[in-house]
């Protein structure tokens, strides 16, 4: 069995010593054939006091989602973690582990492959596919994540740039780049200017006197969103827009001369 034990975590690297794999077979779930692993979670001593003296009263099974190099063939670990109390202490408690936080059914390494996958330029809908989990759980990683990367309100590039771009269900959302180095300085929601006053806000008044110029197109409230926000900013049309503004105007002149000649002329 020790042998078995540890090829099968080799397999599957799980590392932990507390975890023995005794079983595994093939099971159609849902409609859909899973390789299904059975484990014990062993709590060795008390949480609260460290006794040995454990009274074994059961067990809890939770079905454990894990990491796949096969997304047609999911991996599901049946963990059954022990129930025990302290002789000692008399303080009832469960096994719990690194494979999974307390209360969740997504492997800690299954949310590390999510996240991973996040970095790169895919949807979520094929994250969700590949990793056989929910969009729900690869938003909910992506959450838990974000109060890493906390946005910075003490500084502001010397040239920004302003525009929308269709995003999710086809919404307009607002970017804000660099204007020098063309680096993404944020992405928003909302192209509104309530939203759009509200953010840039939140800077403090030397980040925003340390804008000097601001590219935009022909939108009428950026206009009106630069003068508020930003008082040392000059205002620049960008050139793809006044070219297609130039253009327009020549082309409707054109049609309008064309109009004053005889159409067998």
């Amino acid at each position: 069995m020790s042998s078995f034990n540890n090829c099968i975590k080799f397999d599957l690297d799980i590392k932990e010593k507390n975890i023995v794999l005794k079983d595994y077979f093939y099971k159609m779930v849902q409609m859909k054939k899973h390789k299904i692993y059975e484990a014990e979670l062993i709590q060795p001593a008390c949480p609260y006091c460290g006794s040995l003296a454990l009274l074994h009263n059961g067990h809890l099974v939770t079905n454990i989602r894990y990491l796949t190099a096969n997304a047609s063939l999911p991996v599901i670990i049946r963990l059954a973690k022990q129930r025990v109390k302290c002789r000692d202490c008399d303080h009832w408690s469960m096994a719990q582990s690194e494979l999974v936080n307390k209360y969740c059914s997504i492997s800690n390494a299954s949310k590390l492959k999510v996240l991973s996958a996040l970095t790169e330029d895919r949807s979520m809908t094929s994250i969700a596919r590949e990793n056989n989990v929910s969009i729900n759980t690869v938003q909910r990683v992506l959450g838990n994540c974000s109060h890493r990367f906390i946005d910075s309100y003490e500084y502001l590039p010397a040239h920004l740039a302003f525009d929308e771009f269709k995003g999710v269900d086809r919404q307009l959302h607002f970017i804000c780049l660099d204007g020098d180095n063309h680096q993404v300085v944020q992405i928003l929601r909302s192209r509104y200017k309530k939203t759009l006053l509200k953010y840039f806000g939140r800077f403090s008044p030397q980040a925003r006197a340390n804008v000097k110029t601001v590219t935009m197109d022909l939108n009428f409230y950026y206009q009106n969103i630069v003068r508020a926000c930003f008082p040392n900013a000059q205002i620049v049309i960008d050139r793809f827009h006044m070219i297609q503004m130039l253009t327009r105007s020549f082309n409707s002149l054109r049609v309008q001369v064309m109009k004053t000649f005889d159409k067998r002329s």
